[in-house]
């Protein structure tokens, strides 16, 4: 999934409960009720807030300010927050530096830093693995925009390493633009712009010639090109040619995609060929084109074919990830001379692992696998005959494989315990070795325990469950718990080291992590028994994850805190509405509430592959079986809630925060918060500054705190050792 007031006082103002900090303010008066019906397949739906939909209407930012001074009225007053902001602080500004996304092509390599007291990650060129000192800045976006609101969204190097291409983006819209820099001076070409690459619909991707003279791309409508309603779909690819002004680039792929068609462009080592793996939206449909000497566009595979991903080997062959009558995946061998699917032969048949991605070298394949949300990295030669496996951490996630020289490895490993490292994997020996690029534990998380189990939804499927406790926690069921999940778009929940989740620990916490059905954990069947018309199964499966921590004492409904965003942010609007009783307070940030109305917004079109369409009688019954706003009920005891979202999101529109906050603080009969943070310079959270990433977690953790009836207690925190790079 890709990641958005007239005030009435008739009605009765239910106060909070009292705290140590005093007494709260009242609650806001009631949003204004304006209901407008519709029919969907003979089924009548009355929507009283629809009118809060509009961003720019006066009444709608009367309302939303009105909400932002409640909930800061609130949120400022909580015992214990200047603690918990002191050890945030500390925590998120932990100075070991974290590196990300490298690539190296040439001889050079860089990588995305992230390294407070930055705001924004800043690219730079990595000159010894083993050595940090030598490495030296090339783009910082923080210089290129002093209000630390301009992030990098992702960076291509030439395959010469001397230019590098990068999309920037402000204020967390993700509509990026591509700037060309000089490795070697570190400055940006002269007239080099092109606009609209990236977008929080569609991404965004380019790749390079074989000359490094010019780049295919990704690009959205421009200008008057096509109504303001279809300027962030219909993405096309067109070839850009340096020192030349961008409206004279031409069009090379796309006018027959779908409407909702998502684009990534890579290039082989070589330069000679370019593939296109073209999306059909949110949903899990691929379908492949290539570019070759020849000049022209071949289509590789259709929707049909289920091919998910190509990755170019040194042999003169593609490498394929199908999924046609292999819902775990296999790995298909097709020749570039002959680029047709007929052509192509399983390299690697169908196993207990899911294949998530590939990458060829000159004498083996690196395969990623899921299992049920931990990784593995294992490898095979041309043959697909088994070599064995990389060495990694015991429960943890593996990803951003490298290759380096002939056969060699780099890649990432992190674990729930350990902070993400790159390491260096050696083919001759089959050593593993940590590099200089790895950030130090602004935690000590040795004394946590990892522990891996299943619960049992309501259809007997088995769900993953991981939890995290300290060692000698008592199960007594009075321990505060933290439970999230996400739950959809082939996504899953991978292990990785959290400060945050180490400050729930350290503070007497148990946190859980749930592996839901819609994710990638056991192949496309898990996904899709988790999208379209059985996305319940996701809540069924969250819920019984929640009663497993409560049945074996790990905690108890009123100590239970749950927490999603984006699609999780649907899952937590469907927990609460469903299942109200079994939860403490829920955190939904940046979620999804009205499923009847998201496919009207330009990201929703994308997510109809994935959630359905209230056009489809069965697909309509589906999704307003589950809609949260449209599941509150008047009356109901609701638990606290904090709605978090960001007025620049461009992959969920705010109008589904606003109006679920609307329906539930009219209806709930129980004195319990139901708070709205609108952040007005903000998205989807990439791109948001580190300034206000810590405000947003201050005001999350001091809630959780709050309404759990936890005391932030500074004594229980570990000075962690030194951050130099281990």
């Amino acid at each position: 999934m890709k990641f958005r007031t007239a005030v009435t006082t008739a009605a009765l103002l239910l106060p909070l409960v009292a705290s140590a900090a005093g007494k709260a303010p009242a609650k806001p008066a009631a949003a204004e009720k304006q209901p407008v019906e519709s029919t969907y397949h003979g089924t009548k739906v009355s929507d009283p807030y629809q009118w809060m939909e509009s961003a720019t209407d006066p009444k709608v930012q009367s309302w939303t300010d009105a909400q932002n001074a409640y909930t800061r009225a609130v949120l400022d007053k909580l015992p214990g927050r200047e603690g918990l902001r002191q050890r945030i602080t500390e925590l998120l500004s932990w100075k070991s530096p974290a590196y990300a996304a490298l690539d190296e092509k040439g001889g050079v390599i860089l990588a995305l830093k992230f390294q407070p007291p930055k705001q924004q990650p800043v690219l730079v060129v990595v000159g010894s693995l083993d050595d940090t000192s030598k490495e030296r800045l090339l783009v910082d976006p923080t210089q290129v925009d002093t209000s630390g609101k301009t992030t990098i969204d992702w960076f291509q190097l030439t395959r010469d390493g001397k230019k590098v291409a990068v999309s920037m983006s402000k204020g967390g819209t993700e509509s990026g633009d591509v700037s060309v820099y000089d490795v070697a001076g570190a400055k940006a070409l002269a007239n080099e712009l092109v606009p609209r690459v990236n977008g929080g619909t569609a991404g965004g991707s380019l790749a390079w010639n074989a000359q490094g003279t010019g780049y295919f791309y990704t690009r959205y409508p421009r200008g008057e090109e096509r109504p303001a309603i279809d300027r962030e779909v219909y993405q096309q690819v067109y070839f850009h040619t340096l020192g030349t002004p961008t409206e004279k680039d031409t069009y090379a792929l796309g006018k027959d995609f779908p409407r909702i068609a998502m684009t990534d462009l890579e290039a082989s080592d070589d330069g000679q060929y370019t593939v296109a793996r073209v999306a059909n939206g949110d949903g899990g449909e691929f379908e492949l084109y290539l570019h070759g000497p020849s000049g022209k566009w071949t289509q590789v595979a259709k929707f049909t074919d289920k091919v998910v991903s190509a990755r170019f080997g040194s042999d003169g062959a593609a490498y394929l990830l199908s999924r046609k009558d292999a819902s775990r995946g296999k790995v298909l061998r097709l020749p570039l001379a002959t680029p047709t699917l007929d052509k192509a032969t399983v390299l690697v048949p169908e196993s207990e692992a899911t294949v998530q991605s590939i990458l060829a070298t000159q004498s083996r394949l690196y395969l990623v696998e899921q299992l049920g949300g931990p990784s593995q990295l294992r490898i095979v030669d041309l043959k697909g005959q088994a070599l064995g496996m990389v060495p990694t951490l015991p429960v943890s996630s593996v990803g951003g494989a490298v290759r380096q020289g002939a056969d060699d490895l780099l890649f990432v490993n992190g674990s729930f315990t350990q902070p993400a490292a790159w390491f260096r994997y050696s083919a001759k020996d089959g050593k593993v070795t940590k590099t200089a690029l790895a950030r130090t534990a602004a935690i000590d998380m040795s004394d946590v325990e990892v522990v891996r189990t299943e619960a049992t939804s309501k259809d007997g499927t088995k769900v993953p469950l991981t939890i995290l406790k300290k060692k000698g926690t008592k199960l007594d069921g009075k321990n505060p718990a933290w439970l999230t999940g996400y739950g959809g778009f082939n996504v899953s929940i991978t292990p990785g080291y959290s400060a945050m989740t180490g400050l729930w620990l350290e503070q007497g916490g148990v946190f859980a992590v749930a592996n839901l059905r819609g994710g990638s954990e056991f192949g496309e069947s898990w996904h899709q028994d988790g999208s379209l018309t059985k996305k319940q199964n996701v809540f069924d499966d969250f819920y019984a994850c929640a009663k497993l921590l409560v049945d074996q004492k790990y905690t108890q409904p009123k100590k239970l805190a749950i927490q999603g965003g984006s699609n999780g942010g649907l899952l937590m609007g469907a927990a609460v509405t469903q299942h109200p009783e079994q939860y403490g307070v829920v955190v939904a940030r940046v979620g999804i509430y009205d499923m009847l109305r998201t496919e009207l917004t330009p990201n929703g079109q994308f997510n109809v592959t994935e959630y359905g369409s209230v056009k489809d009688p069965e697909q309509f019954k589906a999704l307003y079986a589950y809609s949260p706003v449209h599941q509150v009920k008047d009356g109901t005891k609701y638990p606290s809630v904090l709605f978090t979202s960001g007025a620049n999101d461009p992959r969920v529109d705010p109008f589904h925060s606003r109006k679920m906050v609307a329906r539930m603080q009219a209806a709930t009969s129980a004195p319990k918060p139901i708070l709205l943070r609108a952040n007005a310079e903000t998205g989807h959270g990439a791109g948001t500054p580190l300034a206000a990433r810590i405000e947003e977690e201050v005001d999350v953790y001091s809630f959780v705190f709050n309404e759990l009836g936890m005391t932030y207690k500074p004594n229980a925190t570990k000075k962690p050792t030194a951050p130099a790079p281990q």
